[in-house]
């Protein structure tokens, strides 16, 4: 048993003056890392569930059932390749023609697109 103040016997865990404390990392996934497919007799979620793109989207991201979340990747990837970002505020998408069609005008957010693409898919 300790006697004075400033001895601490092997259960006292508590850091030193002029010690930092340690502090447990949690280890997230890499970034960019793919949503994994589901095993064989799994149902897919509403992301991984293959959709068919009306003809209008199809004209943007492709023919072929596609996952919401890759409609939205391959729209993205569209939109940065025919640089359609409104240069003065990135959240704004400026749509070309192919767009207009999906979109029903000039000018959306990139918060509304998603609602806009969920109409042309089913």
């Amino acid at each position: 048993m300790p006697t004075k103040k400033s001895e601490k016997t092997a259960g006292d865990q508590a850091p030193e003056a002029g010690e930092p404390a340690k502090k447990a990392k949690k280890e997230a996934p890499p970034k960019g890392t793919k949503v994994a497919k589901p095993a064989a007799g799994n149902k897919p979620n509403a992301l991984q569930q293959p959709l068919q793109p009306s003809e209008e989207l199809a004209a943007v991201v492709g023919e072929g059932k596609l996952a919401r979340g890759e409609v939205v990747s391959k729209v993205w990837e569209y939109i940065k390749s025919h640089k359609l970002q409104n240069p003065d505020d990135g959240r704004e998408i400026l749509a070309d023609d192919k767009l207009k069609k999906v979109f029903g005008k000039d000018k959306v957010t990139m918060f509304e697109m998603n609602k806009h693409l969920a109409a042309h898919l089913k």
